[in-house]
């Protein structure tokens, strides 16, 4: 004949309960802005990264910086989704996800009405 056996088990298990202590951090508060900042950067959406191909949109990496700059300025001041007007380019902008949601080139945006914008850049 097989043995069985039997193991008690607590009805209610024991918690342990561990106290978190704080990180105490080297850096200042201006450092940790500064740093907060530089590591802003705005993502492009499948969608509109297919309009730049397809439009042979070129967008340098200095005027991409000034894009992202004034797009985070504008968040910070409520805007939520701004229109980018460049000199080459039109993009819609969701301020609050960071993403380009799309983009055309300056001549196609000069024909178009733009909606649920809250906001425009002109650069």
């Amino acid at each position: 004949m097989d043995k069985f056996s039997i193991h008690r088990v607590p009805l209610h298990p024991t918690i342990r309960q561990t106290q978190h202590t704080p990180v105490r951090s080297q850096q200042s508060f201006s450092a940790h802005l500064q740093e907060a900042t530089q590591q802003q950067e705005l993502k492009v959406s499948k969608h509109a990264h297919e309009r730049i191909v397809e439009r042979n949109i070129a967008i340098t990496e200095q005027e991409w910086q000034v894009v992202c700059d004034k797009v985070f300025e504008a968040h910070s001041k409520g805007v939520k989704q701004p229109l980018v007007l460049m000199e080459q380019a039109a993009l819609i902008v969701s301020a609050k996800n960071a993403t380009v949601i799309t983009a055309m080139d300056r001549t196609e945006a000069k024909q178009q009405l733009f909606t649920n914008i809250d906001g425009t850049i002109v650069l």
